[in-house]
């Protein structure tokens, strides 16, 4: 792996370019830290096996439990990967981009990294010009999870800086897009009859 890239970019006014560079790190199978609406993530091309077992490996997680989110550019794109029903879609369409996640029935061809046992899997839309610029320029969702420090229970690290800190060994690129919160989004289970919140978080519901 060469060494890791510190790239700045505007959170409102992205530089394209830059992106562009970082989309094909992505596609070349780079990892990447990245920022979101909530805190900043792991984030890698989904489709490239090689990347999410890197992000498995840096998190300590067993493969069959990783149960890595997919970061997604719109809803359509959520739809080709999983099942959303009339009410979801409803629900979806008033909060999305936001800082949700929702789980949802995964369609067949996920990846068993990104789907838990019940074979659902966790979607989000962040509402960050710089991801959704990102995954657009991606052409797929990226792979997703959250930089929590594994020793530290509830611990998240916000400063781009820290984040190079800490990451500069192991993954490509380290996204300064200034600091990120301390809370993460608001999971949304929706694999049955009636949404439930399984973890409250930034996201509200009016």
């Amino acid at each position: 792996m060469s060494r890791c890239q510190l790239i700045e970019l505007l959170p409102q006014n992205p530089n394209r370019q830059r992106l562009e560079r970082i989309a094909e790190v992505l596609r070349q199978g780079g990892v990447v830290v990245y920022p979101t609406d909530t805190l900043y993530g792991l984030g890698c091309d989904m489709g490239n096996a090689k990347a999410v077992e890197r992000i498995i490996k840096i998190k300590g997680l067993k493969p069959k439990e990783a149960r890595l989110s997919l970061i997604c550019q719109d809803i359509a794109q959520i739809a080709q990967y999983a099942k959303v029903g009339n009410s979801t879609f409803r629900l979806m369409k008033r909060t999305l981009p936001g800082p949700f996640t929702y789980i949802l029935p995964a369609l067949h061809h996920v990846p068993v990294s990104m789907a838990d046992r019940r074979r659902s899997v966790g979607v989000r839309i962040p509402n960050n010009n710089i991801t959704l610029t990102l995954v657009e320029l991606l052409g797929r969702p990226m792979a997703n999870s959250s930089v929590k420090l594994p020793d530290d229970a509830g611990q998240y690290i916000i400063e781009p800086q820290e984040l190079y800190d800490h990451y500069q060994h192991l993954v490509d690129i380290v996204i300064d897009a200034g600091p990120g919160l301390d809370e993460p989004s608001t999971v949304v289970d929706c694999t049955s009859d009636a949404p439930e919140i399984i973890r409250q978080g930034l996201g509200k519901f009016d």
